[in-house]
């Protein structure tokens, strides 16, 4: 069956998002949900909300194949002034492409995006046009997620397609990529891999970069310098069975991290399924064992929140917790993949059939 993609890019005037006084997150206890995009065939599991702008990227693997957007940026779409559809392969004058993306980043100049599956291409969108600026055609390709450090350099990670996980590199701001030699990267365990479930594998805080892998072994790599060189550290989450692990990873700074997952099968088990870290991934301890939220696909910090507010999405609900993690409240019951903050009290989060503007509040 071949897979088909959305790729949505959509611009949301911010005089929605302004408010008069900040709000203080501590008394958080509900959120509003406003239905910005609905439609039985949108899956969308990778968002970006870009700058003061505020436009955010979405990306789906079931529906017609199309791209649509709404004009606020000439410079990326020059002439083209309202909402339009059209095939990825027409726009890349490429072949008919068997693609499925569900992670994505932006640079000041570039969308760019990455296919799961084999064989995998990866996208770069820009004022000078739409280009294929990788392919990887191993029948074990598969990305998960991508992240940018700057509008030069970026990594994607996938599944191992050898006895290492698969990272690829730009330096030359997505043009063209390079994959590290396993002789440069940790050793996968065996069953080891990552999860395309909501494009949060990846953390960067600077140089520093964080890399959740989940499956038969769930474990962190981490390299302090742009993917130069790497190092890796063991986790207490779950892990064991494919379907075990981390799916989303979180860091505020340099020390303070956060990651969540579990067992998508089992989303409801609260066990060893909530991790945290305060030195910057070496070690980490479960948090809120036997409570608070079950399985969760994406975890994100608040904003301005000095580390101690998150917020975890799954297909279960929305969770609060204003302790980095120690407790949790339920927010809503509302299913979504993925979520992004826009300010310390708006987000915009995705999902199976809609996007949506979520607002925190007392």
């Amino acid at each position: 069956m071949k897979n088909l993609i959305f790729v949505c890019f959509l611009l949301i005037g911010l005089s929605s998002c302004k408010s008069e006084e900040p709000l203080k997150l501590e008394n958080i206890s509900r959120v509003e949900i406003e239905i910005l995009m609905q439609d039985s065939l949108l899956n969308i599991r990778a968002l970006e909300v870009v700058g003061k702008e505020n436009v955010g990227m979405f990306a789906t693997s079931n529906g017609d194949i199309g791209i649509m957007y709404q004009i606020n940026r000439p410079e990326l779409y020059p002439g083209e002034e309202k909402i339009m559809s059209a095939s990825i392969s027409a726009k890349l004058g490429a072949d008919t492409l068997d693609v499925n993306i569900r992670a994505m980043s932006k640079t000041n100049n570039a969308h760019h995006y990455i296919s799961i599956g084999s064989p995998t291409r990866a996208f770069k969108l820009s004022k000078s046009g739409k280009k294929i600026t990788y392919q990887e055609n191993h029948k074990k390709a598969f990305y998960d997620s991508m992240d940018f450090w700057n509008d030069l350099e970026g990594i994607a990670i996938g599944d191992p397609t050898d006895d290492c996980m698969s990272i690829i590199i730009t330096r030359d701001g997505g043009d063209t990529w390079e994959k590290i030699s396993c002789n440069n990267l940790p050793k996968a365990k065996d069953g080891e891999a990552a999860f395309a479930a909501s494009d949060t594998n990846i953390a960067i805080v600077g140089d520093h970069t964080w890399v959740a892998t989940g499956g038969k072994a769930s474990r962190i790599l981490y390299s302090p310098d742009k993917g130069k060189t790497w190092d890796v550290y063991d986790t207490p989450i779950v892990q064991g069975k494919e379907t075990t692990g981390i799916y989303s990873l979180a860091f505020y700074d340099e020390n303070n991290g956060f990651a969540i997952g579990g067992d998508y099968t089992k989303p409801n088990d609260t066990i060893n399924n909530k991790i945290r870290t305060i030195d910057g991934g070496k070690t980490w301890q479960v948090v809120a064992n036997g409570k608070g939220p079950g399985y969760r696909s994406c975890v994100q910090y608040i904003p301005n929140s000095k580390g101690k507010e998150l917020v975890a999405v799954g297909f279960k609900g929305i969770d609060y917790s204003n302790d980095a993690g120690d407790s949790w409240k339920h927010l809503s019951d509302e299913g979504f993949y993925t979520i992004r903050f826009l300010n310390d009290s708006v987000a915009y989060a995705a999902g199976k059939g809609r996007i949506s503007k979520l607002t925190f509040g007392e």
